[in-house]
C-alpha cells in the first residue's frame, strides 16, 4: 500500500465545508506524515442557487454533483461531505463507507434576543430552509410565521441579526466546528424534537475501485457512528426521503442497545406519524426496516404520496 501518494480532496467552498475537508486533511497527515493531501475547492450547483427553496430546486444532492464529477473524472481521490447532504441512494461508481465520529447531532434554535422556542412572542419570524424543521417548528407552535433561509451559516447569522428574521434554526454541529456556540438560545433535542438523517456526521467519498484508498481511509471511520448513520439512511430510503420530505431519523447507541426514533411529517406540521425503537446495535438493520414498517403503517405512506 502506497502511503506516500498524493490526496487530492473536493470540497465545497463554503467556510464549513473547508473546515471539514480541512479536519479529514489533518487526520491523514497525522496516519501518513510521508504523503501529501491537498485541497480541490469548489462551486456547487446548490451553492449557486441561493434565490429559491432548496426542495424546489433539487434538493441536497446539488451540493454533490460537481464534486462526485471531480471523484468520476479524476480530478480528486475523495471528497468530503456533510452526510445529511448525502443521498440514500449512492452515485454509481462512488462509495460512502467511511464516516467520521458524529459531533452534535441536534438542531440549534438562534434567536435575537435569547428566547427559547416557547418564550418567541406569536407571530415572530423564524428562518429555515428545511422541511423537517419547518414541520416541527408548526407542530410545537403554529402560531409562528416560517419563512425559508438559505446561505452559509455566516450569512444566516448576519440576517439573523440584521433583524430579518426573529430566530433561525441551525445545526448544532456546524455552529460548534466554526467556534459560534456561544450564539445558540436554545438546543432543540430528541426525542421531543428530531434532527436530520445522518446530521453531524461527517463522510468521506471515493471511488469504489481504488481499493488502496479504501485501506488507507478505513483509519477515520468510526463504528458507532456508520452503524447509527446506516441504520438512519436504511428508513430513509425504505421511505423514499429527500429534502422535499419533512422527515427526521435518530439512532444513537446507549448502553449497547441502539435507540431509533423517526418521524414523518406535513409542512403545516398538523399530522405527525411518529415511531421508535430500541435493540440490539447488531441488529440495526431490522430495527431500520420494523420501524419503517410501522411509520407507513400509521399512515406515512399518505404523506409521503403528497409530496411526489
Amino acid at each position: 500500500m502506497n502511503t506516500s501518494r498524493l490526496l487530492k480532496i473536493a470540497t465545497r467552498q463554503s467556510v464549513l465545508a473547508l473546515w471539514q475537508a480541512q479536519h479529514v486533511a489533518g487526520r491523514l497527515r497525522v496516519l501518513y506524515p510521508e504523503g501529501k493531501v491537498e485541497l480541490l475547492p469548489l462551486s456547487t450547483q446548490g451553492d449557486r442557487i441561493l434565490d429559491r427553496p432548496l426542495a424546489a430546486i433539487g434538493g441536497k444532492g446539488l451540493f454533490l454533483k460537481e464534486l462526485e464529477l471531480a471523484l468520476l473524472n479524476g480530478e480528486a481521490d475523495l471528497a468530503v461531505h456533510s452526510m445529511k447532504d448525502v443521498p440514500v441512494v449512492v452515485t454509481p461508481g462512488l462509495r460512502v463507507d467511511v464516516v467520521l465520529a458524529r459531533g452534535n447531532p441536534y438542531d440549534a434554535l438562534l434567536s435575537r434576543n435569547g428566547e427559547t422556542l416557547g418564550q418567541l412572542a406569536p407571530g415572530a419570524r423564524v428562518g429555515s430552509s428545511s422541511l423537517r424543521r419547518q414541520a416541527q417548528l408548526l407542530a410545537l407552535r403554529p402560531d409562528l410565521l416560517v419563512l425559508d433561509l438559505r446561505g452559509n451559516i455566516d450569512t444566516r447569522v448576519r440576517k439573523l441579526q440584521q433583524g430579518e428574521y426573529d430566530a433561525i434554526i441551525l445545526a448544532c454541529a456546524g455552529l460548534e466546528r466554526l467556534g459560534m456556540q456561544q450564539l445558540v438560545s436554545e438546543t432543540l433535542q430528541a426525542p421531543a424534537w428530531l434532527p436530520a438523517v445522518t446530521q453531524g456526521a461527517i463522510c468521506v467519498q471515493y471511488r469504489e475501485d481504488d481499493h488502496a484508498l479504501a485501506q488507507l481511509l478505513r483509519p477515520l471511520d468510526d463504528a458507532a457512528t456508520n452503524v447509527c448513520a446506516e441504520a438512519e439512511r436504511l428508513v430513509s430510503r425504505q421511505l423514499g426521503g429527500s429534502c422535499q420530505l419533512p422527515l427526521a431519523v435518530f439512532a444513537r447507541i446507549e448502553s449497547g442497545q441502539m435507540r431509533l426514533d423517526a418521524l414523518v411529517g406535513t409542512i403545516d406540521g398538523k399530522t405527525m406519524v411518529r415511531s421508535s425503537r430500541t435493540g440490539a446495535s447488531a441488529d440495526a438493520t431490522d430495527l431500520a426496516a420494523e420501524l419503517a414498517r410501522d411509520l407507513l403503517q400509521q399512515g406515512a405512506d399518505r404523506i409521503i404520496a403528497a409530496y411526489r
